[in-house]
């Protein structure tokens, strides 16, 4: 792996035994342990049976952003004791009594393997899982799943809207949903893929209307596309999207066969305030979808900005894919199986 010094950066930071963080409090590497960190850390990792949890908070919003990408709490590197699968995930942000918050207040959550190099961004590690104020649940199709060996080191990031009103006591949740042990499992490749630019390394790349919030949104109706070309065969089996306020649909298109392969449409308030994304409308299908390094692809995003909404919008259009690598089976072998 290129040593980038985002990658130096990240690599600097300690690391202890089996889910702990390093320079803090350790705890045994059981199969069930929990991770009581000082408070400066404000990030606790917990495995129960076969669900992970992190959990992050309190504190108090609004709060600042550190770094490329864009903490609100001291980045958190834990290590699990076992190799396992990951099948499944959710978010969700509330205050700590439980009161759930608008999702707006969540502005990303991150899972990023140190030790595995991503497929879709050379040179940087592995982008593995997370969410925005989509904050869809995760359930790849049944026997599928992202592998996390043991010992390799797992890093969470969390971000909360600088914007957001002074709100006290803020915290958020990302669980994870592992197989069971044992469990036979085909593994799963991810691939990031955007309207704008998802790879750190190519940062200096971006337009000049867009930042780390995103391409900037004008008012009335704005469509923006990036040419894609894919590094590796595989079969999309899972497709988490991604969007911010204002948008109307954002699509992944194979140019060369002229296929719309995803078509992402949210649920919005009639301001374009982002409700969710439908069950319906995220795609997970077994028999899966084919992409290759041959053809030529395009991202599509659009978005409407009311005419009268004065403040300025930004707009990402991101899909997380979890494929097998190669080509997907046959109809035929795919009732077989």
């Amino acid at each position: 792996m290129k040593h980038l010094p985002l990658i130096l950066m990240l690599c600097l930071a300690p690391v202890g035994t089996a889910l702990a963080d390093g320079g803090h409090h350790h705890q045994s590497a059981a199969p069930q342990a929990s991770v009581a960190l000082s408070n400066e850390v404000k990030t606790n990792v917990s495995i129960t049976g076969n669900t992970l949890t992190i959990t992050y908070g309190p504190l108090d919003l609004p709060t600042g952003h550190d770094g490329e990408l864009a903490a609100s709490i001291p980045k958190h590197i834990f290590q699990l004791p076992q190799d396992r699968f990951l099948v499944g995930y959710k978010s969700a942000v509330f205050t700590k009594d439980g009161t759930p918050l608008p999702r707006q207040y969540l502005h990303h959550i991150l899972l990023i393997n140190l030790d595995k190099e991503g497929v879709s961004c050379p040179g940087e590690p592995l982008f593995f899982a997370g969410a925005g104020l989509e904050m869809n649940e995760t359930k790849f199709p049944s026997g599928y799943g992202v592998k996390l060996g043991k010992d390799q080191k797992l890093m969470t990031i969390v971000a909360f809207y600088h914007g957001a009103p002074p709100t006290k006591d803020v915290m958020a949740t990302f669980t994870m949903e592992l197989a069971p042990k044992g469990t036979p499992m085909q593994e799963l490749d991810v691939y990031q893929v955007g309207v704008n630019v998802v790879c750190y390394s190519k940062f200096d790349n971006r337009r000049q209307d867009e930042s780390d919030e995103g391409i900037e949104i004008q008012p009335g109706v704005q469509v923006d596309k990036a040419p894609l070309k894919f590094r590796m065969d595989g079969c999309v089996k899972f497709a988490y999207p991604h969007a911010h306020d204002q948008a109307l649909l954002i699509a992944l298109e194979n140019k060369t066969r002229q296929q719309t392969l995803l078509r992402t449409v949210p649920e919005v308030d009639s301001d374009g305030t982002f409700r969710s994304f439908q069950p319906h409308q995220v795609y997970q299908n077994e028999q899966g979808f084919e992409v290759n390094t041959q053809d030529d692809y395009e991202l599509v995003m659009v978005h409407h900005r009311p005419l009268q909404a004065p403040l300025l919008h930004h707009g990402m259009g991101n899909y997380l894919l979890y494929m097998t690598a190669g080509k997907c089976p046959s109809t035929q072998a795919a009732l077989n199986h």
